[in-house]
């Protein structure tokens, strides 16, 4: 059963936030090959599948991630932006 956050971010607090107070202290560092790979994720709607996967790959997911559907979403989104970069 999947529980549905009904915490909203309030992006006017977020905005009024002085950018000098920021804490970047824990924020990983922009090197060339982080901004390779990154790309920025924008909400989308999302369509409900059925899908048949390999149990190992379904456990590997859960034991790693409690978001498991959206991690494997973003792996085949990952593998949708490389194909694409390749096969043009």
């Amino acid at each position: 059963m999947k529980i549905k956050s009904t915490k909203k971010i309030d992006w006017d607090k977020v905005d009024a936030i002085p950018e000098n107070s920021y804490n970047y202290d824990e924020s990983p560092e922009l090197t060339e090959e982080f901004l390779k790979i990154a790309f920025i994720r924008k909400p989308t709607h999302k369509k409900p599948v059925s899908l048949r996967l390999d149990e190992d790959i379904v456990d590997f997911f859960k034991k790693t991630n409690k978001q498991y559907q959206s991690k494997i979403n973003d792996v085949l989104r990952a593998y949708k932006i490389a194909y694409e970069k390749t096969h043009h």
